[in-house]
């Protein structure tokens, strides 16, 4: 399709999700922004450190991180940007990102009408990172975003999608990854101990079984998160892609279902969760210097991580948030 074939067809489906859209069209969701470019969207430089140090003049905005499953939605302001080789981070209360620039490839300013957007893409196509502007953001300072990162651009090339990748375990090394599991000091030691190993996530946890890893029953992400709201438990919950991981702490409202989507809609966090696409759930112990650090992860069929959740220790143990996962129901011989 050519993009004036794309701007005519996103004419025609203004309410459409673009992910939908795209998916609908076998396009990647970058084309439909990147079809508009002189049309109200300027290509932009996509390096956080270009981006971010901009974005914190923005005031308050949504920020907005997904997945093909899951779409994690935080208001605040950009705020303690930290540069690195490997990832970069926001740290703040309200804003909370691990960014690996290697999947910042495309980025774009969007202005449609009055609403006015940052969106980074990936090599694919696929939505890396959205930041939104609210009526209380600062809409001289996106000017000025725009007029210092503006690049000349065309239409792009898009890469394939990376697959993937399937649960990875080895039965052989179980008794040594238990071990490793168990000396565990950080909880960011995890990814490497698994890798050492030939295993990836969840192949770890199918492999390490009990006290380490639990399988929950699918239903278990919408209980505990009800379960945390009636009982005023605060929460870390952590959703991501290649390219970005976004972190909601504090606490979260009441759960609604419309459709396959769980959605909490609280004024400053947004969670819409299809939890018909959940096809594994898993209770994590992870021991740290600190006390265990104790997750629940979800995964669709195909293997991919979804979301975390975990207590929020911060300024409080994480006692009330164990006992609740503990209590959940369990199925202990799923895999063994």
């Amino acid at each position: 399709m050519t993009p004036a074939d794309i701007r005519a067809l996103r004419a025609e489906n203004p309410k459409t999700r673009a992910r939908d859209l795209a998916e609908a069209h076998n396009l990647p969701e970058a084309a439909l922004v990147a079809a508009h470019l002189g049309h109200g969207v300027t290509a932009l430089q996509p390096h956080p450190d270009q981006l971010m140090p901009l974005a914190g003049e923005l005031g308050d905005v949504m920020a907005l991180t997904r997945n093909r499953n899951c779409v994690h939605e935080r208001k605040g302001v950009y705020k303690t940007y930290h540069s690195g080789s490997w990832a970069q981070m926001i740290l703040s209360s309200d804003i909370d990102l691990r960014l690996f620039a290697r999947h910042w490839v495309h980025a774009y300013a969007v202005v449609e009408g009055d609403k006015r957007s940052i969106q980074v893409f990936d090599a694919a196509g696929d939505a890396v990172h959205k930041i939104h502007l609210t009526a209380a953001s600062d809409v001289g300072a996106f000017d000025r975003l725009v007029t210092a990162l503006a690049i000349e651009a065309q239409m792009p090339t898009f890469a394939p999608r990376a697959v993937v990748e399937p649960a990875k375990g080895d039965p052989s090394q179980r008794e040594a990854l238990r071990q490793g599991w168990s000396a565990m000091t950080d909880s960011h030691q995890f990814l490497g101990l698994v890798k050492d190993h030939g295993m990836n996530r969840l192949g770890a946890n199918r492999i390490a079984g009990a006290p380490h890893a639990r399988p929950l029953a699918v239903g278990a992400v919408a209980a505990a998160l009800e379960l945390a709201a009636f009982s005023e438990i605060p929460v870390m919950i952590f959703v991501g892609n290649a390219g970005c991981i976004q972190i909601h702490s504090g606490l979260v409202g009441k759960t609604v279902m419309m459709g396959p989507w769980l959605n909490i809609m609280d004024p400053r966090f947004n969670l819409h969760l299809r939890a018909d696409r959940i096809a594994e759930v898993w209770h994590v112990v992870k021991p740290t210097a600190t006390g265990p650090a104790v997750s629940i992860e979800a995964f669709d069929a195909e293997g991919e991580l979804i979301l975390q959740i975990f207590a929020y220790r911060k300024d409080r143990p994480g006692d009330a948030w164990n006992a609740l996962v503990d209590a959940l129901p369990h199925l202990e011989e799923a895999f063994a």
